[in-house]
């Protein structure tokens, strides 16, 4: 038992320093797409963290929240562009823009502005002050601002996410934000004539599944 849990400390060390690592290339990668270091670095601790579940599973009969699966570095490889120093042989001719509207119902706009102004106080200096947040549109701006960007920044209950779109197209040169005036709500979402829609997807709010659905078991 005692080799059994040196094992066991042993793998959780791998994952705090996979984990560590993984952050160290984020931060040199500071944001760019589809960085090698992060994602070599993904896949190590992906696979530290799948490993350290299986020993601790093996041990005790418990899991960790993790529920991920191994993933083999040779294929990793592939899947994220192939071989270092490969260059890719078939560009695509056309930029790939994908636009999306999501629509929200506010129940309370005082609670809305509460945890608008919740967020805006953490991402203030100490020393600083922050502005109130006036009025439902600043703070579902704010929301934004202080999550990733995206609109799962708003999955909070102070919103009722309603129906919204997704539409992807083709189009033949990317979008030129400094050709757009800053209160120009058309412009940068207005397709060119040479556009072509490839699809549209239709999304609508999940439905609440039942007590029995919302607890998926580990498997292995």
């Amino acid at each position: 038992m005692t080799d059994q849990h040196g094992e066991l400390d042993a793998a959780l060390e791998r994952v705090i320093e996979a984990a560590r690592h993984h952050l160290t290339a984020v931060r040199a990668a500071q944001g760019r797409v589809d960085d090698d270091d992060v994602w070599q670095a993904y896949v190590a601790l992906n696979n530290a963290s799948y490993a350290y579940d299986e020993r601790l599973l093996d041990a005790f009969g418990e899991v960790t929240p993790w529920d991920v699966d191994s993933i083999d570095p040779d294929e990793a490889d592939e899947r994220f562009g192939g071989a270092e120093g490969a260059e890719a042989s078939d560009p695509h001719p056309r930029v790939i823009s994908v636009r999306q509207r999501r629509d929200y119902r506010v129940p309370s706009v005082s609670a809305l502005l509460r945890v608008a102004e919740v967020a805006r106080r953490e991402g203030t200096p100490e020393d600083d002050e922050p502005a109130p947040v006036e009025g439902v549109g600043e703070a579902v701006l704010e929301l934004l601002q202080s999550g990733d960007g995206s609109l799962g920044a708003l999955d909070v209950p102070e919103l009722e996410p309603l129906d919204g779109v997704v539409m992807v197209s083709e189009v033949g040169t990317p979008v030129d934000l400094e050709s757009f005036d800053d209160d120009d709500a058309v412009g940068p979402f207005q397709p060119a004539v040479d556009d072509r829609l490839v699809g549209r997807l239709d999304e609508h709010p999940f439905l609440e599944l039942d007590d029995d659905h919302d607890h998926a078991g580990h498997q292995h």
